[in-house]
């Protein structure tokens, strides 16, 4: 049984944000469970944290001149939660040489803090005019520098 209290096995700087939303009624279906496509919106809330914490928000980007649309999710449930209850996301960015940004969540019931899912995405850096760019835009190094991630 993973909980929030599990600590870490590796030494590899990482960042983290760990957020805190209640279960809104309109997340959940005629049993009072949360309907499993409002993960993805769990997630979302992560990536907004997430990025307000470290600068890395979508419109830190966009006035960057780019966007970082996803390409790749994946979600793996393991236990329900209900309305009425929160949940604690923990966002951590997944370093790489590749010119992407990578998330792991990992979504815990607050009241126990057991893991009730975990998941990855993969966002990728367009332009404003929609072109894929394949290297690492100039103001993410400078951002990964600053973070000591490179």
């Amino acid at each position: 049984m993973e909980t929030l209290t599990a600590k870490a096995k590796t030494n590899i700087k990482t960042l983290t944000n760990r957020t805190e939303v209640p279960v809104r009624f309109s997340e959940v279906d005629a049993l009072g469970i949360v309907w499993h496509g409002h993960y993805l919106k769990f997630f979302e809330d992560g990536r907004e944290a997430f990025g307000k914490q470290y600068k890395l928000g979508y419109l830190d980007i966009y006035k960057e001149k780019f966007a970082t649309p996803l390409v790749n999710i994946n979600v793996d449930y393991k236990k329900t939660v209900k309305y009425g209850d929160s949940v604690i996301i923990e966002t951590t960015y997944n370093n790489s040489a590749a010119a992407k940004i990578m998330f792991s969540y990992k979504i815990y019931r607050a009241s126990d803090k057991e893991l009730v899912a975990k998941g990855e995405s993969t966002q990728v850096f367009i332009t404003l005019d929609h072109e894929l760019f394949i290297t690492i835009p100039p103001f993410f190094e400078e951002w990964k520098k600053q973070n000591n991630l490179i």
